[in-house]
């Protein structure tokens, strides 16, 4: 099971590319390939555009293309894995709290095609089986990853419940960087439900392979 690390985004209404933003000790790419790793994926490619970094246990590739949006990264990732990579679980930097729980219950699942749900809402991560990447790729368009090939073959959909397994708040305005600081995502947590963007749906505009799964 290879994982795919979408992180190419500009960070435009942050003030910087999304990866190299810090929390608890280490920048969200690292934060992302580690919750790849820890969840059963190797080996683990992290797709680049606006930043280019470093990062230890991962395969970087560029997307020369990123500002076109997620569904240009989504192609170049997919592309990127190796022959031998039957299915890949798909996640965004900008995803911080999603856990690595989620990730080993999406490969538990063994479904063709499977997306993890808060409170009934499907988000990140995703998983796509080989057979499909095909079909993904080809309708990934602007700022949509997977949630074009959910929408098109539903009976395909596996939604695997994710509930107290994370948070897919996604990072995405100087507000939310709010949920970074010590406590901050704990007490936003308590008082409102699971929120973001997804692989499956992409939000307002920043990097998703999986953002939103409808």
């Amino acid at each position: 099971m290879a994982g795919l690390l979408l992180a190419a985004g500009q960070g435009a209404r942050l003030g910087t590319p999304k990866a190299l933003i810090e929390y608890e000790g280490e920048r969200l790419v690292e934060r992302g390939v580690r919750l790849l790793e820890e969840g059963g994926c190797h080996p683990v490619v992290v797709v680049l555009g606006a930043a280019t970094v470093q990062v230890r246990g991962a395969v970087a590739v560029r997307n020369p293309g990123w500002a076109s949006g997620m569904g240009s990264s989504l192609r170049v990732g997919l592309a990127a894995l190796p022959p031998e990579a039957e299915a890949v679980v798909i996640a965004l930097v900008d995803q911080p709290f999603v856990r690595p729980e989620a990730v080993r219950e999406l490969i538990a699942s063994r479904a063709r095609l499977a997306v993890a749900t808060y409170g009934g809402r499907r988000r990140n991560p995703v998983l796509v089986s080989r057979r499909d990447f095909a079909e993904v790729a080809e309708l990934a368009v602007g700022d949509v990853g997977a949630r074009a090939f959910m929408r098109a073959r539903p009976e395909l959909v596996t939604e695997v419940p994710c509930d107290g397994l994370g948070d897919p708040a996604d990072i995405d305005t100087p507000e939310d960087l709010a949920l970074l600081a010590p406590g901050g995502h704990s007490a936003a947590a308590a008082g409102t439900g699971p929120r973001g963007d997804d692989a499956a749906h992409p939000g307002s505009g920043s990097e998703a392979g999986a953002r939103g799964a409808g």
